[in-house]
């Protein structure tokens, strides 16, 4: 009997060690991204040894990584039944808690999961700290607050350092965070993510070359550790954003960085997921529909597919597809909507209300579908909306409209992008909305009127120009141009030739080399004769002589100025 009660004692201690080492196989598994494997680790972790409750909590966390919420749930409902370390499943509960933001619910977990540790007891407090790391909208300062207690009990652990080292990240105090990782990194050599972490602050910090270099070193170490090459692949992506003039070439890079990443995964439905949003990031739009397929053959359900397929097919010029796919997904219950859903299906629309055309001289022209155009700019307002930074892609969108003197479409689409006063487009944005405007009424026919409304748009986005950039002549002029539309209203002839003058004052500002360009002398004819029209209108034919005057040494043979000239004499 004694003899035996040894050998199970061994054999627990046996199966104890098996149980752990396969877990740590599971963990390196998630730390390098490949769910799958780490996944098929975990579940058999639980088939073999159900009496051990951590196995299935960090089967239920692996779960919450992928965003399968109920299976999460499952798990660790299962794990509150097994013999031992149950109570860490507590901890899980009270993530989904997290992430479903209930708050009671969550802190309710987090006691039950502690109410059992003993003194020296450190991970149930490193795992509620990483709990509130994980959730959509994270808890810095809660997770800081349960990481600190582990590491007085654990100072050199290095799990605890390295979700310090995250924990202080999010709440924005890199110099922390970078020696929370240093330190976990020289706690445990093997620990790669320490080091990668100290490589993400460097990228962050716009030190692009010395972050290659910190990940090319942990390939030195291990070449088959594939977060290093989609950290690569996203310094590149950033560095190409950064400079303009090889953006082509790092863009390229960070594709070819992040395809190698791809084959250090296990290719399954959440990397690949990852993979078609780094490529919407770097626009390859041809690769991101051939990944969608791929998808759709692995799981014809999830409907973040659909979303893909509908960028991709817009962008490869599929109006039709993208309509489709993205109304069946933004109507599908559960998907979780974003700006660029709605922007994109608006701009699908607007496309394929759009025909163009060449005229018989060889230029391009174009008819709108107005009914199917007003539709899908509700859509394209509905995605800045949700999402203000999407004003940043309407730019060229808008010029398109513009260049085939679709003006009132134009300015449709300009009026969107303006509401975002960030946009790094806001003035430019603003000069086309006040010009589509000018010429759609400028281009009516004489015995139909302006539109006050769209003099006023066009009034308040020349303003915009003019607030940002004082010096930029031609809103000036504009804004004239456009208040000389509406002759019967005397305060919008005030506004013409007040702007008028303005235009002369700014040009006339720039100096003698600014002043020769022919552009501005014709524009400076142009604006003399029609102050001197307003003075003259107004009684004050001191004025308009003067301008006159003005106008008159510019081209003493100008019509306009003689005819005024002979009006103002009688």
């Amino acid at each position: 009997m004694k003899k035996l009660r040894i050998l199970s004692i061994a054999f627990l201690i046996l199966g104890s060690a098996a149980n752990a080492q396969d877990l740590d196989q599971a963990k390196k598994a998630i730390d390098a991204e490949q769910y799958e494997k780490a996944k098929k680790i975990l579940k058999g972790l639980v088939a073999a040894k159900p009496e051990s409750g951590k196995n299935f909590f960090f089967l239920g966390n692996l779960y919450l990584t992928q965003k399968l919420q109920d299976s999460a749930t499952a798990t660790f409902q299962k794990g509150l039944a097994a013999k031992s370390e149950a109570n860490f499943n507590y901890i899980g509960l009270g993530q989904v808690d997290l992430e479903n933001a209930n708050q009671g619910g969550a802190t309710a977990n987090f006691d039950k999961a502690l109410a059992s540790v003993r003194k020296k007891d450190f991970e149930e407090l490193l795992y509620i700290g990483k709990a509130y790391l994980n959730p959509t909208k994270p808890d810095y300062k809660k997770a800081l607050e349960y990481l600190n207690k582990a590491k007085v009990i654990q100072p050199m652990n290095a799990e605890v350092l390295l979700y310090l080292g995250d924990a202080y990240y999010g709440d924005k105090n890199a110099n922390e965070a970078f020696s929370a990782y240093r330190n976990a990194a020289d706690a445990d050599k093997t620990l790669l993510r320490a080091s990668l972490q100290q490589g993400v602050i460097t990228k962050f910090s716009k030190a692009f070359p010395e972050a290659k270099a910190a990940f090319d070193k942990i390939l030195a170490t291990n070449p088959n550790y594939g977060p290093a090459y989609r950290e690569l692949a996203e310094t590149y992506y950033v560095w190409a954003l950064n400079d303009k003039q090889k953006y082509a070439e790092y863009n390229a890079m960070a594709i070819q960085y992040y395809e190698k990443y791809m084959t250090m995964t296990d290719y399954s439905l959440d990397s690949r997921m990852r993979h078609a949003d780094f490529l919407v990031l770097t626009k390859d739009y041809k690769a991101l529909e051939a990944e969608a397929t791929a998808m759709q053959q692995l799981d014809k359900v999830n409907p973040r597919i659909l979303r893909y397929l509908g960028y991709s097919a817009y962008q490869n010029g599929n109006s039709d597809g993208a309509i489709k796919a993205l109304n069946e997904f933004i109507s599908k219950p559960g998907s979780k909507i974003i700006g660029r859903d709605y922007l994109y299906l608006g701009l699908a629309k607007t496309q394929k209300a759009l025909t163009t055309t060449t005229t018989a001289d060889g230029k391009p022209s174009g008819t709108v579908d107005k009914a199917l155009f007003d539709t899908g700019i509700a859509d394209v307002r509905k995605g800045v909306e949700l999402d203000p930074g999407m004003a940043n892609e309407l730019n060229d969108f808008g010029k398109k409209f513009f260049d085939l003197k679709l003006y009132k479409e134009a300015s449709a689409i300009y009026e969107i992008a303006v509401t975002n006063q960030n946009s790094r487009n806001f003035l430019y944005d603003n000069f086309y909305l006040g010009y589509s405007l000018y010429f759609f009424n400028a281009a009516k026919p004489e015995t139909e009127k302006a539109d006050p409304a769209d003099v006023q748009k066009a009034n308040a986005a020349f303003d915009a120009v003019i607030k940002s950039s004082p010096t930029t002549q031609d809103a000036y002029i504009y804004k004239a141009r456009l208040n000389s539309l509406l002759q019967e209203d005397a305060a919008a002839r005030a506004e013409m030739a007040k702007y008028y003058e303005e235009y002369i004052r700014v040009v006339t500002e720039k100096g003698e080399a600014e002043l020769a360009k022919p552009a501005n002398r014709t524009k400076f004819l142009e604006a003399y004769n029609n102050i001197a029209i307003f003075y003259a209108k107004t009684g004050d034919k001191v004025k308009a002589q003067e301008n006159l005057d003005k106008a008159l040494a510019l081209d003493p043979a100008d019509e306009t100025a003689l005819s005024t000239q002979k009006l103002i004499k009688k």
